[in-house]
């Protein structure tokens, strides 16, 4: 898995939502903060899920595309109650969650090509 690039994006998102998590205020930490960290793990499971399912893997990486757009939201949504302890913090966590949806959707796209 680690010759992947979305993999090895998508696990350093994990890490770094782990880390943000613990710094949150309470209020936030066990809700928006379990949330993120359960969303982060989503989209790990939907990328290996994906890349296991050779023969069906266009309706695994849709999901992909689909668990990562939400966890992009429920980021959007820390900034916005300020619960990350800075914006660098918020910024470094969405450029990841970027980086692995952009690869998603390259994926999905890939895989919608028509073969020749």
């Amino acid at each position: 898995m680690s010759h992947l690039p979305i993999w090895r994006d998508a696990t350093r998102l994990l890490v770094a939502i782990e880390q943000a998590v613990r710094a949150f205020p309470r209020y936030h930490k066990y809700t928006l903060g379990s949330e993120l960290r359960r969303q982060a793990m989503t989209v790990c499971r939907a990328i290996l899920r994906a890349a296991d399912h050779r023969e069906e893997q266009l309706p695994h990486v849709q999901r992909l595309v689909e668990v990562v757009d939400d966890l992009k939201l429920q980021i959007q949504l820390g900034k916005e109650l300020q619960a990350f302890k800075s914006f660098n913090q918020f910024q470094a966590i969405a450029e990841l969650a970027v980086a692995v949806g952009k690869q998603s959707g390259g994926w999905r796209k890939r895989l919608q090509r028509p073969t020749a």
